[in-house]
């Protein structure tokens, strides 16, 4: 019987296992320098932790089991819930701000489509702990950090930024009760998901009036550099909306001054479906073929409390290496020296069957300090041996032969420049661990 992965999971030959780790070395890097610590937790938790968080009907879309102890236990597929319960329960030792990032593996039952899969890499940045629109603008930050790091420009991407709190303060100063404000949000969410007519018309089903209609429509239309003053007559005389639109502005003036101004614009359109978002929510778009988020994030600022930790408010973001690999593999921005083997520092070569245990000797000795040491499994000529560092890519390859038994010296040679020098044995290990620190 042939065995195949499982559908939606993914191998990663080491030629993709390099993309992997190079998109991840991205996101740690961007991490640190921004001060994020890393942390991560359990790859289960309690299903009850999920449904808390998302309702009962989360149950279908994760992978979930009973353990032997009968305890109701799913995959986790994010980690904002692990997130919340980690920071809850030290909460009142944890200095402000808290700035985590993470990246663990995940898991979703849900249909595997161009860049979204059932198994998964996912990045979080979170800073929780700090109300000020500052923790928004440097969670929006960092996201573009990395985007720049990879090679996008605003060419190439765009964050797309609004408020949860500024639409449902629209919504209250234009007469739309409150138990009606989860239906509306769900259908302007769909904005740039469906064709123009078809949103439309789920606008029309959700709308009781024509002057609700041509509201919501007014309101889902706002974007871009104007979007915000577009706004500013139905927001005019309702104090929440007003504070809403000047937080956001806030936002955008910080942008700017951080230096990625040119990537973000102000977005309607843009409402996130989970609802444990309460303030501004933003999300990344690359420009090219594949059109969904590549990115996504918002401030929640209740979640904690729901989990049953203290109040404390919260902001954050998650991007997959699903939907970064196929965007950059897109706008040809994956570097192609990816596919190539790893390089090796010192490729060994014996120049007859006796001196191959010398040759291993050198190699334990050489790793313990550091140095990428490569040799041959079979014993051959030195010319195949040579051929052999070639394909390795080895700076430089080290002949162990009858000047090793008569004088304890090797013969060094630098493969690209094809110089050729002889060196004392306990001189060149010294050399090459020194390289090392």
């Amino acid at each position: 019987m042939k065995f195949q992965a499982p559908k939606g999971t993914r191998d990663f030959y080491p030629e993709d296992m390099a993309v992997r780790n190079w998109i991840m070395d991205a996101w740690r890097r961007t991490s640190l320098r921004n001060g994020f610590q890393e942390y991560d937790g359990p790859i289960f938790e309690l299903l009850d932790l999920y449904r808390a968080k998302s309702g009962e009907g989360i149950v279908s879309e994760l992978f979930h089991f009973e353990d032997r102890g009968g305890r109701e236990l799913a995959i986790r597929p994010e980690m904002t819930p692990t997130l919340a319960r980690m920071v809850g329960a030290r909460a009142n030792s944890l200095s402000r701000p808290i700035k985590w990032f993470s990246m663990p593996r995940l898991c979703r039952a849900e249909r595997p489509q161009r860049g979204r899969l059932r198994e998964f890499f996912q990045w979080n940045i979170d800073v929780l702990g700090v109300d000020d629109v500052i923790a928004d603008a440097e969670c929006v930050f960092v996201a573009i950090d990395f985007f720049r790091e990879v090679g996008l420009t605003p060419a190439d991407m765009v964050m797309k930024i609004n408020s949860r709190s500024l639409l449902s303060a629209l919504l209250v100063a234009r007469g739309f009760d409150v138990d009606r404000h989860a239906e509306i949000f769900a259908v302007l969410d769909k904005r740039d998901k469906l064709p123009e007519d078809v949103f439309a018309e789920s606008v029309q089903k959700t709308t009781r009036s024509v002057d609700e209609y041509d509201t919501l429509m007014s309101i889902a239309r706002a974007a871009g550099h104007t979007g915000l003053d577009e706004l500013a007559g139905i927001a005019a005389g309702n104090e929440a909306a007003e504070r809403e639109m000047a937080r956001l502005r806030e936002l955008f003036r910080l942008l700017g001054e951080m230096g990625v101004g040119e990537y973000c614009a102000f977005d309607m359109g843009v409402v996130r479906g989970l609802a444990y978002y309460t303030g501004i929510v933003f999300e990344g778009f690359g420009k090219g073929e594949l059109q969904r988020a590549i990115c996504g994030g918002g401030r929640y600022d209740q979640l904690l409390e729901v989990l049953g930790g203290p109040p404390m408010t919260g902001v954050g973001f998650g991007t997959s290496d699903v939907v970064i690999e196929v965007v950059l593999r897109e706008l040809g921005k994956l570097p192609t020296v990816l596919a190539e083997p790893p390089q090796v520092d010192v490729y060994l070569i014996d120049a007859a069957p006796e001196f191959f245990p010398i040759v291993l000797r050198l190699a334990g000795r050489l790793r313990q300090r550091g140095v990428r040491a490569e040799f041959s499994y079979k014993r051959q000529g030195i010319g195949k041996q040579f051929k052999a560092a070639a394909a390795a890519r080895a700076a430089k390859a080290v002949i162990v032969g009858q000047e090793f038994a008569d004088r304890q010296v090797v013969a060094v040679k630098d493969l690209a420049t094809g110089q050729q020098v002889e060196m004392g044995v306990e001189a060149f290990v010294e050399e090459c661990g020194k390289a090392q620190t």
